[in-house]
């Protein structure tokens, strides 16, 4: 037998045993704070077109796509992101739909990223969305959500970024940037690339003042009080709206008792173009990145028929498990397992104490000795 058959490509990876059993308990300690808040489950393919995740809709690049054909010719892609496919499940079924939809979902996704980023290429998600309401107290509901997830599954220290990418539209609309370079733009300041920011600026004949009030949104971090510095370092309505939203937004957070956990940051951007509002990201110590993304995208349901407001966020289970791992958090799960063995003599007894043992919950092996 050759020795490859037995490992796992670069980037996946096998989950069993206990960690398997702790990964389930904190989905289910999750899956049960999502319930609380009145959101119904749904399932997507694993696989769709490729056009649902496709440049114009603004998600996933498609060099970072899994792409094959069926027999029909068509381009299919594992799904990297499941937004659009909600997306294009409640434009299908629920066109006309005007009252507020609450969607939870748990699964994978799977994105082709380079070997050198030492990332996992299958990671699992559990998120939830929100569609058909645009009000502040929607954002909010979203974000207290994140908060009371993570504490529901052992999390004690994290804090949740708050941002609006229409304060940096309403910037960039001040020096009439066109589209295409406020995407570039947004790209190299997502990754914190503000030197290839300011070349994108310079060439496009942006001066020096003007460009610096675009990369300050890297400074204006930290509690509620930033607020107040951005809007003063606006000059346009598109950014002043996005500050006054962040305002009510941070006043229904503290009706919901979770403000502690929650701070600003006018830089946060995403390589999800569909993002049109309030954004928020979750950090904790242990892990590099974010292990919760999320945000408004009221345009995204449009590019799919429906013209609705929504807004959502994707818990990443695989980064949540590293960092209770790393933070020493123990997840109780109940790993005792009775056996109960039996001689072929004694197969019938020893049956009928197996079966009673599992009528009460408990998990029994039967052994022949």
């Amino acid at each position: 037998m050759s020795e490859i058959l037995i490992h796992t490509p670069v980037g996946v990876r096998d989950v069993f045993g206990n960690e398997y059993q702790k990964k389930l308990m904190v989905q289910n300690m999750i899956h049960n704070t999502i319930a609380s808040y009145g959101f119904e489950d749904i399932q997507t393919p694993t696989f769709e077109f490729f056009d649902v995740f496709s440049k114009e809709i603004g998600t996933t690049p498609s060099k970072e796509l899994y792409k094959f054909f069926d027999k029909e010719g068509n381009t299919l892609v594992l799904r990297p992101d499941f937004t659009p496919s909600i997306a294009r499940c409640v434009a299908k079924y629920f066109p006309s739909e005007k009252s507020p939809l609450r969607f939870s979902y748990l699964g994978n996704t799977f994105t082709n990223t380079s070997e050198l980023q030492g990332k996992l290429k299958e990671t699992t998600e559990m998120g939830a969305e929100l569609i058909n309401d645009g009000s502040v107290e929607a954002d909010a509901e979203m974000i207290a959500m994140v908060v009371d997830s993570l504490l529901s599954a052992g999390l004690k220290e994290f804090q949740v970024s708050v941002g609006d990418v229409d304060y940096f539209k309403g910037l960039c609309r001040e020096v009439n940037l066109d589209e295409e370079t406020e995407l570039s733009v947004r790209d190299c300041i997502s990754i914190k690339n503000f030197f290839g920011a300011k070349d994108i600026l310079t060439l496009k004949g942006v001066d020096d003042n003007a460009s610096l009030k675009i990369l300050a949104v890297d400074d204006m971090v930290g509690q509620a009080d930033v607020l107040k510095k951005a809007k003063e370092n606006a000059n346009n309505e598109i950014s002043f709206a996005a500050i006054d939203r962040l305002e009510k937004l941070y006043q229904v957070l503290c009706l919901y008792g979770v403000e502690k956990y929650v701070s600003f940051d006018l830089g946060m951007l995403s390589k999800y173009h569909y993002y049109t509002g309030v954004i928020f990201k979750a950090y904790t110590y242990g892990v590099g990145d974010a292990i919760v993304k999320g945000g408004r995208y009221d345009k995204l349901l449009d590019k799919f028929g429906k013209n609705s407001p929504a807004i959502g966020f994707v818990i990443l289970i695989d980064d949540l498990m590293s960092a209770l791992l790393r933070q020493n958090i123990s997840v109780a799960v109940n790993d005792e397992i009775i056996t109960v063995s039996y001689s072929s003599d004694e197969y019938d007894t020893a049956l009928r104490q197996a079966r009673l043992y599992r009528s009460q919950g408990k998990r029994v092996r039967l052994v022949s000795k």
